[in-house]
């Protein structure tokens, strides 16, 4: 028996609670409603930093931190995933869906934001202390340790393919896109692989705000009155807010005179507006036209020249946005909820026609990162025939003489010139305007006679036009 005196306990430390960080808390509150309800980070995130605004909790600073976590992580999804499966004992599926989100929100402030190292850890694991309970967060705080090992150049060099053994797997790894998404809009492309790696950065990169001002209801002056806007690129009617801003803080957007839209949105309405027709020109038709973006501008310009807009919409609710943005408008319209397939108008009533129609929205990706990981590409057979029905009806509805605007927020060639093709087999009293002299100023348009408008040449949504004449 010994008589050595026994070693005091040393004391327990006393359980420290969590620190709730406003910030991180609401950006993994956006990412788990991007994953559980399917929402789209750009119609959630809005009102999370309004309330958070009005409680008191977050200034424009930590608007702009929320903002980079979510978006910045559900643009690299892909790459993060990588990553993260490199560092955990287990398949990634495997892995509880809030604890990866947890842990990409990590990865992102460790590998894409100045972040201290030390700071991004600790955050995380404070978050997951809130979110996810104090067990789990050891398990974050051991693989972001490991994350935190290399930065994101040598992490890709360990986890992507050599460009040389498999272009697409390399390029889905480095850039974040799945790998089909990568080989359809390579296909639409075409070139070599410094063009498809100039797209998928651009797909990665943050897009300015862009406005537009409504003919006789809103004037580029007056938008360019707002802090940090310039003109836009290539519309006349289009001003870009180079460092965000709150479009709704915007007076004439909040008067429903101004709206955000897209630059290649703009482009798409005006190109078909200045379509020549042959004769009257009285009747105009937007045959999908929620939520109401392109039927505001087209209802805008048909009122200059006197002409009638009428706006189709499918469900009701959307065709009650496209009222609300055609509310006001200097000129006549009507707004119908009805079946652009099942026309509730006759035969040839129109002289010009715009279908903008639903698809897969790669097109969009940078405003809708998450986009790509939804998409499947079976999804293709599922709008194939919506698409081909709602040209169908349009070429039914324009009269001869008249002209046919084929619209799509994406690039892939199922979506834009297999419909075409198909349709003009069917209607062989049609034939193809060259829309590229309708966008004047506008480079690298291709070929023609369509045009394919790319977020890396042009700074727009990959926003694809065919302007369609009926010849008899």
């Amino acid at each position: 028996m010994s008589d050595q005196p026994r070693r005091p306990r040393k004391p327990a430390k006393p359980y420290r609670r969590p620190q709730k960080d406003p910030v991180r808390i609401l950006a993994f509150d956006a990412l788990r409603a991007v994953d559980e309800r399917d929402a789209y980070a750009n119609l959630v995130l809005p009102p999370l930093l309004r309330k958070a605004r009005e409680s008191g909790d977050f200034d424009a600073r930590d608007a702009a931190l929320a903002t980079e976590l979510v978006y910045g992580t559900l643009r690299r999804q892909g790459t993060y995933d990588a990553i993260i499966a490199a560092c955990v004992d287990r398949p990634l599926r495997e892995v509880d869906p809030p604890v990866l989100d947890v842990l990409s929100l990590g990865a992102h402030q460790l590998l894409g934001t100045r972040i201290p190292t030390h700071a991004a850890v600790s955050a995380s694991v404070e978050l997951a202390r809130v979110v996810l309970g104090d067990g789990r967060a050891k398990f974050v705080n051991a693989v972001l340790r490991k994350v935190a090992q290399d930065d994101l150049d040598g992490w890709l060099e360990r986890v992507a393919p050599p460009y040389d053994e498999d272009p697409e797997d390399h390029l889905a790894v480095v850039h974040s896109h799945p790998r089909w998404v990568v080989s359809a809009l390579w296909d639409s492309l075409g070139g070599g692989r410094a063009g498809i790696e100039d797209l998928l950065r651009a797909d990665n990169e943050r897009p300015e705000v862009t406005l537009v001002a409504r003919p006789g209801r809103a004037t580029t002056g007056e938008l360019l009155g707002e802090e940090a806007a310039v003109p836009g690129r290539w519309s006349p009617y289009a001003v870009r807010l180079t460092e965000g801003g709150e479009p709704g803080a915007v007076a004439a957007v909040a008067e429903g005179r101004a709206g955000v839209q897209d630059e290649g949105s703009q482009l798409v309405a005006l190109a078909l507006a200045n379509a020549p027709v042959e004769g009257r020109d009285r009747m105009w038709l937007d045959g999908c036209a929620g939520p109401g973006g392109k039927a505001a501008l087209l209802g805008a310009l048909a009122a200059e020249r006197g002409a009638v807009l009428l706006a189709s919409e499918k469900q009701p609710h959307r065709a009650g946005l496209v009222a609300k943005a055609l509310s006001g408008n200097p000129g006549p319209y009507q707004v119908v909820a009805a079946d652009g397939t099942r026309p509730a108008w006759r035969p040839g009533s129109f002289d010009r026609v715009l279908v903008d129609v639903p698809c897969t929205g790669l097109g969009a990706l940078r405003r809708r990162p998450e986009a790509r990981w939804r998409r499947r590409p079976e999804d293709l057979d599922g709008f194939a025939p919506l698409q081909r029905g709602l040209l169908r009806t349009a070429l039914e509805s324009v009269r001869v003489g008249g002209v046919v605007g084929y619209a799509t927020c994406s690039p892939h060639l199922a979506e834009t010139r297999a419909v075409v093709a198909d349709l003009l087999k069917q209607f062989p009293d049609t034939g193809l305007v060259d829309a590229r002299p309708l966008l004047p100023g506008v480079p690298d348009l291709g070929e023609g006679p369509d045009v394919q408008l790319w977020p890396h040449l042009h700074g727009t949504d990959a926003m694809y036009l065919a302007l369609i004449r009926r010849t008899g």
